[in-house]
Order: C-alpha cells, then sequence, then structure tokens
C-alpha cells in the first residue's frame, strides 16, 4: 500500500529510494502528470534495454524523449505521448529494434496500463 501525507502545496510521500513530493504546483513538487508521463516513459526505456541485452543486440546508450499532447477542453488530460528512443550503436538492424520496440510495447506495464485512455507511439533513431 502507497500512503500520501498533506502537505503544504501537494502531498509527500515515503519510498525505500527517498522521499517523493507531488504537487499541481512545481514549487512543491513534481506535478502528477509530470509522474504520469515519467513513468511510461522510463519504463518503456528500461524494457527496451532489457529486450535488446536479450536479443544481443549491443549498444552503448539510450536516451529518449516524450513528447505529450494534452486536451484543455478536458481537465487538461493527456491525449497522447510521443516516445522517441535515441540509440547509440553501430551495426544496429533498424528492423531488428522495430521487433524489439513492439516487443517493449507489449512487455512495459505502464504503456500497458493507459492503453485505451492515452495514445503511445514511439519512433527511433539510431547514431
Amino acid at each position: 500500500m502507497m500512503e500520501f501525507t498533506m502537505r503544504e502545496g501537494g502531498f509527500s510521500t515515503e519510498f525505500a529510494y527517498g522521499k517523493l513530493d507531488i504537487s499541481g504546483n512545481e514549487e512543491y513538487g513534481f506535478r502528477p502528470y509530470q509522474l504520469l508521463v515519467s513513468s511510461v516513459a522510463v519504463c518503456s526505456g528500461g524494457v527496451l534495454r532489457k529486450v535488446l541485452e536479450k536479443m544481443r543486440l549491443s549498444f552503448e546508450d539510450i536516451k529518449l524523449t516524450a513528447d505529450v499532447e494534452r486536451n484543455p477542453d478536458v481537465a487538461d488530460r493527456i491525449e497522447k505521448i510521443h516516445l522517441h528512443f535515441i540509440i547509440k550503436a553501430e551495426d544496429l538492424d533498424e528492423g531488428k529494434v522495430k521487433k524489439a520496440l513492439e516487443l517493449t510495447r507489449k512487455n512495459c506495464s505502464m504503456v500497458q496500463s493507459v492503453i485505451g485512455s492515452i495514445d503511445v507511439t514511439e519512433s527511433f533513431e539510431i547514431i
């Protein structure tokens, strides 16, 4: 069970890794939408890393960006998250990366949790 305590300007919680402050005001903590988008992005990045490793595809680094579309008419709802993966590698086959991204999408618990509510799309480049 997770427990959240009301603080000035938001809520906080403690995890084994440390304290997390959450607020609609960035002066007091992370905004809820930042945490949701970060969860989807980092879960996808971590799963992609594991999939590439299991496929024995060598890479030096993975960075990713998340472009978010929100609907201001419906409570500023997140409607779309586009994840762009920047993979640093030599001689990496694009077809295998596409397959790895398909597996990533199927195995990322955060992406699977928002399917039907948020349109999550992916693209990649190899540098």
